[in-house]
C-alpha cells in the first residue's frame, strides 16, 4: 500500500491555531487527516481525510490500497471459514468507495452501502440516523434483501469512528431485524474520546454479540470549551470576508504546477466518453455488489480504462478522476486502472460532496479551493448546493466527471452546473456516464417485501437467542397499555378487539410470588415428565426433527422446554419460533410465509400450553384452511402440541390432567419479559407480523429463565417415567372428545351468561382471568387442593367470590363479568354479583 505523501505544514495547522483543537495519537495520524471548519451548526471542526478520495484529490492507487488492506486485516482476523459468509456495509456517502475496497480486499464478501436516493416500489430493509451528519437519514435498499438476513459477521465501514453512534443505530437497527453473533467494525481512523471508548464494548454485551474493531490508526481531537460557537463565528468571519477563491494552488498539486487563470465556460467543449460500461452491472453497492459482479468489472476495467485515455490530451500530464457525491467506487476503479496504464501521467482522485465546508487558501488548511453548483441528480431532499474542494487550481491538465445517468441532467450541463465551473478552472473536461443501476421490477406487484428475520434476545427478550426467534414486531416504544376495567368495557361493547391494547401488566405482592416458587418447586418434575411426554411424542408421531412454532406468549415456555428435552434425549439442536395467534383474527399468516419459506411445512409443530375449551385449537384450524385457500401453501399440520388437554380438544399432549402449570400464574416475567401479541390495523400492516413489546423495565422481576432451568434441571429423574407415559399413551385411546367445550356449554347457559368466550376454563385459563379481565365468580372443583392456592389469593385480592362445584371437569373455571360496564363495579375495581 502506497503512503499518502503531505508535502509542506500540517493541513490542520491553520484550524489548530485558531481554535485549540488538538489532535492526539498514532505517529501517522497527522499524515491521514488534516482539519477544516464545517458549516454545520452541529460541529465545528472537520477531520479531513488524505487517503480517502473525498475532500483531497489523491493518488488512486493510495486511495484503494487503503481500504483494500483494511479488507485484508479483516479476512485475517475472522479466519476463512467466517471470512466467507461476511457482509460488507459501507456508509453514504463518504465511504461508499471505502467500504467496496474493503470488501475487495476480503475477497469473496457481498457489499452494500446505505443511500439518500430512495427508489419508488422498493422497500427497504433498514434505516438508520448519522447524528452529527448535515443529512441523516440512510436508506438500505438491497436488491436482494436476503443480503441482509444471513447469520455470518457483518463488516461495518466508516471513514472515521468518532462516537460510535452511527455504528450503534445501525447495528441497534439490523441486530433487530437480522441478528448475528458477530460484527466487525472497520474505520480509517479512531477517533473516539475516553468517554465514548466504552461504549462499544458495552451495546456488545447487551446484545450478546463479538465486536471488533479495526482501523489503520487512532487519536483523539482535544477541543476546548466553546469551540463550537467560535467555529461557527470564525467561518461567518471568513465567509463574509472573501468570495470563492478562484484558484489558490492545492496543498497535493505538484510544485511545478502553474495557477491556471480563470477562464469563461464556453470556451470549453465537455467531451463525454463511451466507456462500455457492462450491461446491468451496478455502478456500485447501492442495491447490492456480489462477487460475480466483481469479476465482470474485474474483467471490464482495462478496456473502459483504455477509453479514458485515448479521450484524453496528448499533451495531459495531470489529470483529476473526479466521482460524484455516493459514486464513489466505479470512478476510483478507473482512475486506479487509468493510473497504471498512463505511463508519465499523475492521475488524481477525488469526489463531489453534500458537504458544506469553509474554504481557506492557506497551505496549513485541509481545504483550499471550493467549487459551488446545484444538485443535478433531483434529490429526494430536494435542490440544494453541492462542492468540489482542491479542484480548482491544482494544476490539472484534464478532469474526468464520472457520474451516474440519473445525474447526467439538464442541471449538471447548465451555465452554473458542475461542468461549467470545472472547465473554468481547468482546460479539458471529460464526462463518463456510468448507467444507474435499479433492481428489476416486481412482475408480481402483489407479491409482499421480503419478511424480516425473527427477533431474538438479548434484544427481544429476556431468552437466550438460541432458545426462540420471535415472528413479530417490536412495539415496545408504543404505548398500548389500557385499564382493565376500561378494555373489558371495550371489548364487550363490541368497540375493541381485546388484541388491540394490553392490560397493565400485573404486579406481583411478595405473598404472590411466594406461591409462585412453592408452586414451582412442587410440579417441577410433573412438568417436567408432561414436557418429555409431549416431545417424544412429537418425535415418534410427527418429524423426528421438528419445527417447534409455539403459540405466543403461553406457548413459549413449553416450546423451549420442549427443545430443552430434546437436547437432552436425543442431542437435537431443534428450531424453535414463536408467533402470534389471536381469536377471531386467525394466525399470523406473515409469520406462516416466512416458515414456509425457510422450513419444510409438514414439519412445523405448534406449540401451546394449554388447552381450556378448544377455541384456540379451532382457531388454529379455521386458520391454516383459510392460508391455503390465500397462499397456496400446504402441508401445515392443525393440531397443537400442548403440555396439558383438560379440554381433550388434541391428540398430542403431556397429561389431560388440569393441574397448576406455574407459567400461568404470571404474565410477561415468566415469558422472557413478552406481552400479549398486538393486532391493530394502524401499528400491523398487511405485510407486517403482529407486535408485541419488550418490558425491559421488568428485569427486576423476571423469572423466565428460572422456571426453564427448575423445570429442565428435573428432566433426568423423569426418564423412566416418561418411557412409561409415551407407551401407555400410544397404546390408548386419544381421539379428542371435546368435553371441555361442552362443559362451558353447559355452564354458560347454567350462569345465565349465554356467552362461551366469557368462561374460562382450566387453571392456566382462570388465572389469566384474574390477572387481565374484570372476573364476576371463579368455579373451584370440590376438594381442589394446592393447584388453586394462587387462584384463591388473587381472588381473594380482587374481592371475587370463589364457588365450589361438584363434578366439575375442571379443577377450576373463571368466569368473567358477564354484564360489565364500569359501573357494575365499586370505585376500588372489585367485581359484584348481577
Amino acid at each position: 500500500m502506497n503512503k499518502a505523501v503531505n508535502n509542506g505544514p500540517w493541513s490542520g495547522t491553520w484550524v489548530a491555531e485558531r481554535l485549540g483543537v488538538e489532535l492526539v495519537g498514532d505517529d501517522n495520524l497527522t499524515d491521514l487527516l488534516g482539519l477544516a471548519l464545517r458549516r454545520n451548526p452541529k460541529r465545528a471542526h472537520l477531520l479531513v481525510s488524505n487517503v480517502l478520495g473525498k475532500h483531497v484529490p489523491q493518488s488512486p492507487s493510495v486511495v484503494y490500497g487503503h481500504g483494500f488492506a483494511l479488507g485484508r486485516r479483516v479476512r485475517d482476523l475472522l479466519g476463512p471459514a467466517e471470512a466467507a459468509h461476511a457482509v460488507v456495509l459501507g456508509y453514504a456517502e463518504t465511504a461508499t468507495g471505502l467500504g467496496h475496497s474493503v470488501a475487495d480486499g476480503l475477497g469473496t464478501a457481498p457489499y452494500l452501502h446505505s443511500t439518500r436516493r430512495p427508489v419508488p416500489g422498493l422497500t427497504p430493509a433498514g434505516g438508520f440516523e448519522e447524528s452529527h451528519s448535515h443529512a441523516t437519514s440512510h436508506l438500505l435498499l438491497p436488491e436482494d434483501p436476503a443480503l441482509l438476513a444471513g447469520d455470518g459477521p457483518l463488516v461495518l465501514v466508516d471513514d472515521e469512528f468518532s462516537t460510535g453512534n452511527t455504528v450503534l443505530n445501525t447495528v441497534r437497527d439490523l441486530h433487530a431485524r437480522y441478528p448475528r453473533t458477530r460484527y466487525v467494525v472497520v474505520a480509517l481512523v479512531d477517533m473516539r474520546s475516553a468517554a465514548d471508548a466504552g461504549r462499544l464494548e458495552e451495546f456488545a454485551r447487551e446484545i450478546g454479540a463479538r465486536v471488533d474493531l479495526i482501523t489503520a490508526a487512532s487519536g483523539t481531537v482535544r477541543l476546548p470549551e466553546g469551540v463550537l460557537e467560535k467555529g461557527q463565528e470564525l467561518v461567518a468571519r471568513h465567509e463574509q470576508a472573501q468570495p470563492e477563491a478562484p484558484g489558490p494552488v492545492s496543498p497535493h498539486a505538484h510544485p511545478a504546477a502553474p495557477r491556471p487563470a480563470p477562464t469563461p465556460p464556453h470556451a470549453h467543449r465537455v467531451t463525454r466518453v463511451d466507456l462500455h460500461w457492462p450491461r446491468a452491472l451496478p455502478d456500485g453497492g447501492r442495491h447490492g455488489f456480489t462477487p460475480a459482479h466483481r469479476a465482470r468489472l474485474e474483467r471490464a476495467l482495462p478496456d473502459m480504462a483504455a477509453r479514458l485515455a485515448e479521450a484524453l490530451p496528448p499533451d495531459a500530464r495531470r489529470v483529476h478522476v473526479l466521482g460524484f457525491e455516493e459514486l464513489m467506487y466505479a470512478p476510483l476503479r478507473l482512475a486506479r486502472e487509468l493510473e497504471q496504464i498512463a505511463a508519465g501521467t499523475e492521475v488524481r482522485f477525488s469526489t463531489t460532496t453534500r458537504s458544506p465546508v469553509l474554504a481557506v487558501d492557506d497551505p496549513g488548511y485541509a481545504i483550499r479551493t471550493r467549487l459551488v453548483f446545484p444538485a443535478h441528480d433531483d434529490p429526494a431532499d430536494g435542490p440544494g448546493e453541492r462542492y468540489a474542494y482542491n479542484v480548482a487550481g491544482a494544476g490539472f491538465d484534464a478532469v474526468v466527471a464520472v457520474v451516474d445517468s440519473a445525474a447526467d441532467t439538464p442541471a449538471l450541463h447548465a451555465p452554473d452546473g458542475l461542468l461549467a465551473q470545472l472547465a473554468a478552472h481547468i482546460p479539458h473536461v471529460l464526462l463518463a456516464v456510468v448507467p444507474s443501476y435499479l433492481p428489476a421490477p416486481a412482475h408480481q406487484p402483489e407479491r409482499p417485501p421480503m419478511l424480516p428475520e425473527p427477533l431474538r434476545g438479548p434484544a427481544f427478550s429476556s431468552y437466550a437467542p438460541e432458545e426462540v426467534g420471535w415472528l413479530l414486531q417490536d412495539l415496545s416504544d408504543v404505548t398500548l397499555e389500557a385499564p382493565t376495567e376500561e378494555r373489558e368495557e371495550a371489548i364487550q361493547s363490541g368497540g375493541a378487539h381485546y388484541a388491540e391494547s394490553l392490560p397493565v401488566e400485573y404486579q406481583p405482592s411478595d405473598q404472590y410470588q411466594e406461591l409462585f416458587h412453592a408452586a414451582l418447586a412442587e410440579s417441577a418434575a410433573r412438568i417436567a415428565q408432561a414436557v418429555g411426554v409431549v416431545t417424544e411424542t412429537v418425535i415418534t408421531e410427527r418429524s423426528p426433527r421438528p419445527v417447534l412454532v409455539s403459540l405466543a406468549r403461553a406457548g413459549t415456555p413449553v416450546g423451549i422446554l420442549m427443545r430443552r428435552w430434546a437436547r437432552h434425549r436425543h442431542g437435537l439442536d431443534l428450531p424453535h419460533y414463536a408467533v402470534s395467534i389471536v381469536r377471531g383474527r386467525g394466525i399470523d399468516a406473515n409469520a406462516l410465509r416466512w416458515l414456509a419459506a425457510h422450513h419444510d411445512p409438514a414439519d412445523v409443530v405448534f406449540v401451546d400450553g394449554w388447552t381450556g375449551k378448544g377455541a384456540i385449537t379451532r382457531e388454529l384450524a379455521d386458520a391454516l384452511t383459510e392460508f391455503e385457500a390465500s397462499d397456496g401453501i400446504t402441508g401445515f399440520d392443525p393440531e397443537i402440541a400442548v403440555l396439558a388437554d383438560p379440554g381433550s380438544c388434541v391428540r398430542t399432549y403431556g397429561t389431560r390432567e388440569d393441574f397448576l402449570i406455574p407459567s400461568a400464574c404470571l404474565n410477561s416475567t415468566v415469558s422472557g419479559l413478552i406481552s400479549r401479541t398486538v393486532l391493530r390495523a394502524d401499528l400491523v400492516g398487511p405485510h407486517d407480523y403482529h407486535g408485541a413489546k419488550y418490558y425491559r423495565e421488568l428485569a427486576g422481576a423476571d423469572v423466565s429463565v428460572a422456571f426453564l432451568d427448575a423445570v429442565s434441571a428435573r428432566f433426568p429423574e423423569v426418564d423412566d417415567a416418561v418411557d412409561a407415559a409415551v407407551k401407555e399413551l400410544q397404546a390408548g385411546d386419544r381421539t379428542p372428545t371435546w368435553e371441555g367445550w361442552a362443559a362451558v356449554e353447559r355452564i354458560s347457559e347454567e350462569y345465565g351468561i349465554h356467552d362461551v368466550n366469557l368462561v374460562k376454563p382450566g387453571v392456566g385459563e382462570t388465572t389469566r382471568v384474574l390477572l387481565r379481565r374484570v372476573p364476576w365468580k371463579i368455579l373451584a372443583r370440590a376438594g381442589a387442593g394446592a393447584d388453586l392456592d394462587h387462584v384463591r389469593l388473587l381472588a381473594e385480592q380482587r374481592g371475587v367470590p370463589v364457588e365450589e362445584v361438584p363434578d366439575l371437569p375442571y379443577t377450576c373455571v373463571g368466569l368473567i363479568h358477564p354484564k360489565y360496564t364500569r359501573g357494575a363495579t365499586g370505585a376500588d375495581g372489585k367485581a359484584v354479583n348481577v
